[in-house]
């Protein structure tokens, strides 16, 4: 059957729809012929960096991607999987929202939220934990406000509408964000062995279905949007915002997850990015089948929507599904049960083909393999040069500034400052308590601690970067944020496991932001070898960057999952009791470089990453789980944002119990209190155990520094009063609240 065209296609549409003239002349190479618009819009989706990583896959394949855990290498699926024991898998995955969300905040953030879980579910695993990273610019503009209102409320309808618990997240303010605005949306799941089903087309004439919500042209081409940069006027692609229903994924969750037990599914994916093309196109290619899609046969919600429109529709709620033919009844009647859609549009094929119909008329063909990395997709290694910016801030040193008279004063200014202070008015929107699995709202840990049912164990998961960092060294600001996700799983209990890595960066033709890319993940790689932690998947995010702000900071935020055999040995990290004695673990370096202090109190924004080395920051885990499996320990807390005073007064909120300490004499003050030297942490432990922990430290060679004592709810520093724990609270907790107010 011959291909319809109804107008001629030239190298200047195929650049309106996000094509150069080198991959237009490829296209019409693999066809040997020029192809109709149906054909061009789908390569243009499929070729999008959304879809295809076409600017980011050769430096993603140098990434440690074996462990002894692993059930399926990165990419392999729709998420990561890794055995956890008792017959159980653990799922897991990152991915961004970022342009949806800087045009339509509540939508952008809430579709994020409802895609991540459904890579989810489709493998045959149930979630049960959500976490975000947020990423906003200046606090006081009236467009970061909006901005922040409107994603936290779309991550809080969506998430406690469809039932998962928000467990952990950070939140960030930077001016590099105003324009546009991160938004990482991770989902964890739990999933018995055997009972997974993979993202596979295969089995001449078994039948194509589309389950779920019928078919609206919302979303069509989010993944060409999202391969772009954010300009002036980027609001005449708001339709390519999607709109989400977590009422309607809750039934699409159950429905799925009953219909992979009746054993007739032979293959389940997600209609996320670019709709029914990247589903038919990615099932067919792993299973080196073709298939043909009757288009007109897709329950519509709006009429009159051409062929194209209706491949490349990203709205949600979709699922596509191969089912092993003879046995649709059993589906059909699952998905009817919890009334959702169950409509055949196609039937596998014989061969690599994927043949589009539309009205009785073939509207594409297009062979599988050529839409998907491996096959034909384009694969670039873009040049790359240093900025100059990075030998500038390598030649910063701090020894200049001034030596505060009052570090209350500081402390007091430092611990309001927005990326500091707490985020209540993000969390208390999120329901953290559903499903009665998380265990971190009434017992404060480093990384937040979720039950797995009808086991003893818990899994403990963590999103951390601090972008500043990466921004100052990508290579070792990477490494940072890699440390101080295991960091944050030690000091929960937990043995680190995996990653997941949600890549956020500028434009890739950019040669700054490709050098700040490749450097990161040398990074990245170096510090996950080193920690046993590989990557599972996750997503890349080019093209943040907007005509007037420029690209953002390098973000590549890091999504862990580790594993706590016994949930009874739990490490919290606040003060128990008074009388209990604090060591600081670690080495103490005069380093006052891109700290908060540094950046937001003495206005010197560019100085190089803070102190970091990756051998001892293994070490410090290693030996915080040593004394913890001795049950030497009654807390652990990282230090980060905000140093030494920040941890101590983190710790100190929960139960009320302050603290009484001496920094020494060996730096100075400030430097000790907020200063954000890497691969510290702040441990107490019972005064009968301080001998034994003393005496391994010193055995060990390990550095560490006794500090003090906890105290009933009060604050002394160096033999000075610095008020009572409560009063600290107030500070900390009402900052957002009140700037919001404004």
């Amino acid at each position: 059957m011959s291909i319809t065209a109804k107008a001629e296609i030239t190298v200047a549409i195929a650049e309106k729809l996000g094509l150069n003239n080198e991959e237009f002349n490829q296209i019409k190479t693999i066809l040997g012929r020029t192809p109709n618009f149906t054909e061009l819009s789908i390569f243009s989706v499929m070729w999008s960096e959304h879809c295809s990583y076409k600017n980011s896959i050769k430096y993603l394949k140098t990434l440690p991607r074996e462990g002894k855990r692993m059930l399926v290498e990165a990419g392999e699926e729709n998420a990561g999987l890794i055995d956890i024991g008792d017959g159980l898998a653990c799922a897991f995955k990152i991915e961004s929202h970022n342009h949806p969300s800087a045009l339509e905040p509540y939508q952008g953030a809430a579709t994020g939220v409802g895609g991540i879980h459904r890579d989810i579910f489709t493998m045959g695993a149930r979630p049960i934990a959500a976490l975000n990273s947020l990423r906003f610019g200046n606090i006081n503009t009236k467009r970061t406000q909006h901005l922040l209102k409107g994603v936290v409320k779309g991550i809080g309808d969506y998430g406690n509408s469809f039932g998962v618990p928000t467990v952990a997240g950070e939140v960030y303010f930077e001016d590099c964000y105003q324009i546009n605005p991160l938004v990482n949306a991770m989902s964890v799941g739990i999933v018995k062995a055997g009972e997974t089903v993979s993202a596979i087309s295969k089995g001449v004439g078994n039948p194509v279905y589309i389950v779920g919500s019928a078919t609206g042209k919302d979303g069509i081409a989010g993944a060409a949007f999202a391969s772009k940069d954010i300009g002036e006027n980027a609001m005449d692609d708001l339709p390519a915002v999607q709109v989400g229903d977590p009422f309607q994924e809750k039934l699409l969750l159950e429905a799925s997850l009953e219909a992979i037990k009746t054993g007739a599914i032979v293959g389940m994916q997600d209609m996320g990015a670019a709709g029914i093309t990247c589903s038919t196109a990615e099932m067919s290619e792993k299973g080196k089948h073709g298939m043909q899609i009757y288009l007109d046969q897709v329950p519509l919600r709006q009429e009159h929507m051409k062929d194209w429109e209706i491949l490349l529709s990203e709205s949600q709620e979709r699922m596509l599904i191969v089912i092993k033919k003879g046995r649709e009844a059993a589906v059909i009647e699952v998905f009817e049960k919890w009334d959702l859609n169950c409509t055949q549009i196609g039937e596998v094929t014989e061969g690599n083909q994927l043949q589009y119909f539309f009205n009785g008329k073939m509207v594409a063909d297009i062979p599988a393999s050529v839409l998907c990395l491996g096959g034909g997709a384009p694969i670039y290694d873009r040049s790359y040069k240093e900025p100059a910016y990075y030998q500038n801030l390598k030649n910063y040193t701090s020894h200049e500034i001034e030596v505060p008279e009052n570090c209350i004063t500081i402390a007091e200014a430092l611990i309001q400052q927005p990326n500091i202070a707490s985020k209540k008015f993000v969390y208390e929107q999120y329901d953290s308590m559903v499903g009665i699995k998380n265990m971190s709202t009434n017992f404060a840990t480093d990384a937040a601690l979720v039950r797995i049912p009808e086991t003893n164990k818990a899994l403990a998961v963590t999103v951390d970067c601090n972008a500043r960092f990466v921004y100052a060294n990508p290579y070792v600001g990477a490494m940072i944020a890699v440390a101080e996700a295991a960091t944050n799983i030690v000091c929960s209990g937990a043995e680190p496991l995996a990653i997941t890595n949600c890549l956020n960066f500028g434009n890739p033709y950019n040669e700054h932001v490709y050098w700040q890319f490749i450097n990161a993940i040398k990074g990245m790689g170096e510090a996950c070898r080193k920690f046993e932690t590989p990557v599972t998947g996750g997503n890349v995010s080019f093209y943040n960057q907007s005509n007037d702000e420029g690209p953002v900071y390098p973000t590549p935020t890091i999504g862990m999952v580790g594993l706590l055999d016994d949930k009874s040995t739990a490490l919290g990290l606040s003060f128990k009791q008074a009388g209990d004695v604090i060591y600081l673990l670690g080495k103490q370096v005069d380093d006052l470089n891109n700290s908060e202090y540094l950046v937001r109190l003495k206005n010197i924004e560019d100085s190089k990453v803070p102190y970091f080395n990756l051998d001892e920051s293994y070490a410090l885990q290693q030996t915080i789980k040593h004394l913890h499996q001795q049950k030497w320990l009654e807390s652990a807390h990282d230090l980060s944002d905000g140093g030494l005073f920040t941890a101590l007064l983190e710790s100190a909120f929960q139960n009320d119990i302050g603290f009484n300490i001496d920094t020494g004499n060996v730096l100075r003050e400030d430097v000790c209190l907020f200063g954000e030297a890497q691969s510290r942490v702040v441990v107490s432990v019972n005064p009968q155990n301080a001998k034994a922990v003393e005496q391994y430290l010193t055995t060990q060679n390990f550095p560490f520094q006794p500090l003090g004592t906890t105290v009933k709810n009060h604050l002394t520093i160096n033999q000075q009063d610095w008020k009572d724990v409560s009063s600290w609270k107030d500070l900390y907790d009402e900052v957002l609240e009140k700037l919001l107010q404004n």
